[in-house]
This record gives C-alpha cells, sequence and structure tokens, in this order.
C-alpha cells in the first residue's frame, strides 16, 4: 500500500478521537490519516465523500432512531390510554354489578323484614287465641268445679239425711 498503486480496497472509519481505524483491527499511520482528510488528495476526496455520507447517515440512523422511539412512546401512551379506558370500563361495569348486588340484597332485607312482621303478627293472633282458649277453659273448670261442689254438697247432705233416717229407724 504505498507509494504504487494498490487495487486492494480498505474501509476505514474514525473513533472517537478523529482517529482512523482499519476495521480488521490495522490502526493508520497518522501521516496516511492526514493525506486521507486533504481535499486535494484522491484518498481524501474518498474519504470526505464518505464522510459526508457517514454524517448523512448517522443523521438519517439517528432520525429514524428519533422516529421509532416517538412511535413507540405514541404506542405505549396510546396503549396507556387504551389501559385506562379499559380499567375506567372495568370500574364502571364492577360498580355496576355492585350498585345490582346491593339493591338485590336491599329487596331482599326488605321482603324478610315484611315477611317477619307478617309472622310477628300472626304469633300474635294465635298468642291472643290461645289467651282467649286459655280463659274459656279456665272458666269452664270453674263451672264444672263449682258444679261438682254443689253436687258434693247435695250428695253430702242427702246422705247424711239418709243416714239419719236409717239411724232413726233402727235405733
Amino acid at each position: 500500500m504505498g507509494g504504487g498503486g494498490s487495487t486492494r480496497r480498505v474501509t476505514f472509519e474514525a473513533d472517537e478521537n478523529e482517529n482512523i481505524t482499519v476495521v480488521k483491527g490495522v490502526r493508520l499511520s497518522e501521516s496516511l490519516i492526514d493525506r486521507m482528510k486533504e481535499p486535494s488528495s484522491p484518498s481524501g476526496r474518498q474519504s470526505r465523500p464518505s464522510g459526508a455520507a457517514n454524517n448523512e447517515e448517522l443523521k438519517k440512523r439517528i432520525a429514524e432512531e428519533l422516529a421509532l422511539e416517538r412511535a413507540r412512546r405514541d404506542s405505549e401512551a396510546q396503549k396507556r390510554r387504551l389501559f385506562g379506558k379499559l380499567l375506567e370500563r372495568e370500574r364502571i361495569s364492577s360498580n355496576e354489578h355492585l350498585t345490582r348486588a346491593i339493591l338485590r340484597e336491599r329487596a331482599a332485607t326488605e321482603e324478610e323484614r315484611l315477611k317477619a312482621q307478617h309472622f310477628a303478627k300472626q304469633l300474635e293472633e294465635k298468642d291472643r287465641e290461645l289467651r282467649k282458649h286459655d280463659a274459656f277453659y279456665k272458666e269452664q273448670l270453674a263451672r264444672l268445679e263449682e258444679r261438682s261442689a254443689q253436687f258434693y254438697k247435695v250428695t253430702t247432705e242427702q246422705y247424711q239425711k239418709a243416714a239419719d233416717e236409717v239411724s232413726a229407724r233402727f235405733k
């Protein structure tokens, strides 16, 4: 690669210190790098469009990456919005289900309360009826005891009278 023309092509790139290196790991000399940077040299002309192409390619790559990043951010924002909408729908749906369940429970509770009131009235009615029956039977029992006492008294008197008559006859 010295002073004679070479048909061999070497690809190179600039590192962070603006040093140009061969892709295969061979380092170029400073004088060769200077010659490649010169606008009048044929190598410099090749490297300059290549550098400009690299700059353009780099700008294009950065623009593409920025566009991809924006698209990704937009996509993520859209996903968050959609997820937020989905969460909102789920919250509304769950609130509706909860409201329906609460209403059902309230209706069932009211129904149970009405049943309890109805049964309480029936119980009071039965209790009144039982007290009536109890009073009636106590009254009947009192009458029967009174009649029984009267029969006992009459029977005792008749027995005493008959015993006195028999005793008087057989004296």
